[in-house]
């Protein structure tokens, strides 16, 4: 693991949460919407994360000989679509009520997008502290190394 490997990994975490970040607001701030460009309301969209691999083909076996691997980050697989099913909102007012006067509302949940914007926020704080830590470490290196 060379020196600045851990804040490599902390970075990877730190993009790909904000990418989380912002799907979530989208899902926010779409909640509403019932007419999209695909003709239907809004579908909650989630972030599909995998583990980021070693381009090093030789270090990755030998890594895997000696039952030492470490992580390399993460990285960001899809944007995907949630399959669950839209709200039917009884509103016979509305411009996109059906004949029975039901709208298909977007199938995003404010509490659900609430809870996944802390686990979102945490993990990017937990990030940032990794980084300051690796910071604080090289920087006691050095100075060990002055004296």
């Amino acid at each position: 693991m060379g020196l600045f490997d851990s804040m490599d990994i902390s970075a990877s975490g730190l993009t790909a949460q904000r990418l989380r970040m912002d799907v979530i607001s989208n899902n926010i701030a779409n909640a509403n919407t019932t007419r999209t460009e695909d003709g239907g309301p809004y579908r909650r969209e989630r972030v599909v994360f995998m583990e980021r691999k070693q381009n090093n083909a030789f270090e990755d076996i030998l890594s895997n000989f000696t039952a030492k691997s470490t992580g390399q980050g993460v990285r960001v697989v899809a944007i995907e679509k949630d399959p669950a099913p839209f709200k039917m909102v009884y509103d016979p007012t509305h411009p996109d009520a059906d004949a029975r006067g039901y709208v298909q509302m977007p199938n995003v949940n404010i509490a659900t997008e609430m809870i996944d914007m802390i686990s979102a926020t945490r993990s990017y704080e937990a990030n940032i502290t990794a980084i300051n830590s690796a910071k604080s470490m090289m920087t006691k290196a050095l100075e060990i190394g002055k004296a």
